[in-house]
């Protein structure tokens, strides 16, 4: 390697400085989560209510539409669906979010789509987190299954994207995912499943299909979000988590999964049951 060729040094401090910060970070984070899943109910559901209204403002930072009243206009019906779905009124937590978007397409004025879409997209990772995590029996194992492969695809992908490098994944959208990273997080997932199967948690097969989607799902999820951010020339959402960038930015493969969990929860176990559908095969 020529001396054109090789890197700043300045980027191997910042990338080292970085990484440190993302693993003090989820050292503090990680914990603190598992902890408010385990003990479920009102603390979950008011973390989960906390993290959607920060991820609207982000979203509305991200997509230039912070006008004041836009901003009240989606955080007030996301508290109010918390309180709602931590009581067991998911049909009074729906009429509040319609609510909130009949308000935002009235008081919108620059980026009124996109306004809504976020909207939705807060919600939609709200009603999963609650839903998963609402059967008192398998709620718990189902929602720490969903929250690992996250985990675990994130950091799986990180270390083989940075370890192997090779072909990019998609570069207009994420410039540094590679293939290497994709698959690396994908066989992360592989192994949770594998030892919650061998754990007692499920049947071996279709747990590590569940796994294999909800890691596949979860990637999108993150694309989708850079997609997003790219669009609007924005490189992260905000700066609240160090070495992370904002609650989108650690969130967005989380919402993707927890939405298609609490799908096929509830397809299978109904409203009260979504942790034992996702688990139970």
């Amino acid at each position: 390697m020529t001396p054109q060729q090789a890197p700043p040094a300045g980027n191997d401090v910042r990338d080292s400085r970085n990484l440190m910060l993302r693993i003090l970070a989820g050292a503090v984070l990680a914990p603190l989560t598992i902890a408010a899943a385990y003990f479920g109910g009102w603390l979950w559901a008011a973390l989960a209510t906390l993290a959607t209204m920060g991820m609207y403002a982000e979203w509305l930072f991200v997509v230039q539409a912070t006008r004041p009243r836009v901003v009240a206009a989606g955080i007030a019906p996301l508290a109010v669906a918390g309180i709602a779905l931590a009581i067991g009124f998911s049909g009074k937590a729906l009429l509040a979010i319609a609510a909130g978007l009949i308000a935002i397409a009235l008081l919108a004025r620059v980026n009124r789509g996109w306004a809504l879409a976020g909207l939705i997209y807060a919600a939609a990772a709200l009603f999963g987190a609650v839903l998963v995590r609402a059967d008192p029996q398998s709620g718990f194992i189902a929602l720490l299954f969903v929250l690992l492969v996250v985990w675990v695809t994130d950091i799986g992908g990180y270390f083989a994207g940075r370890g192997i490098g090779g072909p990019k994944l998609w570069v207009r959208v994420s410039p540094k995912k590679t293939w290497a990273g994709a698959i690396g997080g994908f066989a992360g997932s592989l192994a949770v499943a594998a030892g919650f199967a061998a754990s007692g948690f499920g049947r071996m097969l279709p747990l590590l299909l569940l796994g294999a989607v909800l890691s596949i799902v979860s990637q999108c999820g993150d694309l989708f979000e850079s997609a997003v951010k790219r669009r609007f020339g924005v490189k992260d959402s905000s700066n609240v988590i160090p070495g992370h960038g904002g609650l989108l930015d650690r969130l967005d493969g989380f919402v993707a999964a927890i939405v298609m969990a609490a799908v096929i929860g509830v397809m299978r176990g109904g409203l009260d049951g979504a942790g034992r559908g996702l688990l139970m095969w």
